[in-house]
């Protein structure tokens, strides 16, 4: 079940709803009880046979929550790493068996390879998990006695399958005494309908013509062709990924949790360093603060910083899949940001700004190429066409262009902070038709989004997010 299906919204939302605020307020044990009912029903529709693995997960950061408050360092250390193996141990049987079991094939070691399914959400809910462990043993957050109030913050269905990873410390409080309101409400909805929007009217669209794109033979493709798809791609995963979170984190609103932004535009960095700091907030925050910094962060010796900028983002790689492709991104990355820091940020950060853009856009354009391609092979043959190395030139193209213009020209304005140039400049005015503007074109536009999506939705086909492979 998704976000972005008829079952979602014509069933499963309005049952909640209606289960949920039929509860008086008074009784918040109540109303948690409903949360993670339907919750982990939400995750059983995913994959039946995968629900007792979300459940052991639970199990052991409650167990292990308690442990690391201990007093007694053995008991704290049996906490943390009790709760870490339990998580990473099924992350890497699921995630990494058969990739590890493929390669000790390649070097002439006759190992099975195992057929695996992949549990939806997996890297998520065991990275939230594990932060809060890591954060009661540190002493930044309290233990949870209660195991319903641990259970529902691993597997709030909102953020569940496809982030953002939540940290323990942002909704600890409101796990008891959130507050929900209309106006609470009403915000939500009109960010979730966004989600929404960007979701079904423009990333599906992106998505068609990027696998339309990246489905042929990369050696038959001219270098024009190669470029819309890589265009496409790269607009298709922003829009896809910040849809989910748009509508994660409205949810959440509506039910009185305030999940922290996991998206700021990072299609207007001026760097690759900003790009990070702006793309997938929660994973590069949860990488810095709990292996990043752990291994001494930048305050160390240049080897010892590049041993680990390395770490982090060989697993940043691997963490997204287990394959080459995501290895090699991650390098990608790796040698940017070095660089950066090293070699060349200080004239980066003198040259105009349109250099800086045109740098960084190029570096995200070719990541994602990395990042789409089924092998090795075929991203560099992809590279290839995209520099004329390929043997096509059929005008798709220009099919491509014509066929979606409207969905191209929302796309590229959906990457830019429009809304909040526009925000500023009523803001700044402050008359009555600029409060007016502020409180209800909002609004507006989110029916307007609704209605269409859902004529998208209706005759339309399944198109899940990119992210629930992760």
């Amino acid at each position: 079940m998704v976000f972005s299906s008829l079952i979602f919204l014509l069933f499963f939302f309005p049952a909640l709803l209606v289960c949920y605020f039929c509860v008086p307020k008074k009784l918040r044990g109540v109303r948690n009880c409903v949360l993670l009912g339907f919750s982990l029903f939400f995750y059983r529709c995913g994959g039946a046979d995968y629900l007792p693995l979300l459940l052991i997960s639970i199990g052991a950061n409650y167990v292990g929550g308690l442990l690391a408050a201990s007093e007694r360092p053995a008991l704290k250390r049996l906490g943390l790493w009790g709760a870490a193996a339990v998580g990473l141990g099924m992350l890497g049987w699921f995630k990494y068996a058969g990739f590890a079991a493929e390669n000790l094939n390649a070097l002439g070691l006759p190992v099975p390879v195992p057929e695996i399914v992949l549990p939806i959400g997996i890297s998520f809910f065991t990275f939230q998990g594990l932060s809060y462990v890591i954060d009661v043993y540190r002493g930044d957050a309290q233990r949870q006695k209660n195991p319903l109030y641990v259970a529902l913050y691993v597997s709030l269905f909102s953020q569940l399958v496809a982030g953002p990873i939540v940290r323990y410390t942002t909704v600890e409080e409101e796990i008891t005494q959130r507050e929900e309101s209309i106006h609470e409400f009403s915000q939500g909805v009109v960010r979730f309908l966004f989600g929404l929007g960007k979701k079904m009217l423009l990333a599906n669209v992106m998505g068609e013509v990027a696998d339309a794109i990246f489905g042929q033979p990369a050696g038959g493709i001219g270098p024009a062709l190669a470029w819309m798809g890589a265009l496409a791609y790269t607009l298709q995963i922003y829009l896809d990924f910040s849809a989910y979170s748009d509508m994660a984190i409205g949810l959440g609103r509506m039910f009185g949790f305030h999940f922290l932004e996991n998206f700021n535009y990072p299609y207007i960095s001026r760097s690759v360093t900003e790009f990070w700091r702006r793309w997938h907030i929660s994973l590069s925050s949860w990488f810095r603060d709990y292996v990043y910094i752990p291994l001494g962060g930048s305050r160390r010796s240049l080897g010892r910083n590049l041993f680990n900028l390395t770490a982090v983002w060989l697993l940043t790689g691997l963490w997204h899949g287990a394959s080459w492709n995501f290895v090699l991104w991650g390098a990608w990355f790796l040698a940017l940001l070095a660089g950066e820091r090293y070699l060349w940020g200080g004239r980066l950060r003198r040259a105009p700004g349109a250099v800086g853009w045109l740098y960084a856009m190029l570096a995200a354009v070719f990541s994602w190429v990395l990042f789409r391609s089924p092998s090795l092979s075929y991203a560099l043959g992809y590279f290839g066409a995209m520099f004329g190395l390929g043997g096509g030139a059929d005008g798709q193209e220009v099919y491509f262009l014509l066929e979606y213009w409207p969905e191209w020209i929302g796309a590229l304005l959906a990457i830019l902070p429009w809304k909040l140039w526009l925000q500023e400049r009523l803001e700044e005015r402050g008359d009555a038709l600029s409060q007016g503007v502020l409180e209800w074109a909002p609004k507006l536009m989110a029916l307007g989004l609704m209605g269409l999506s859902y004529v998208k939705l209706v005759s339309g086909s399944f198109n899940p997010f990119i992210y629930f492979q992760f």
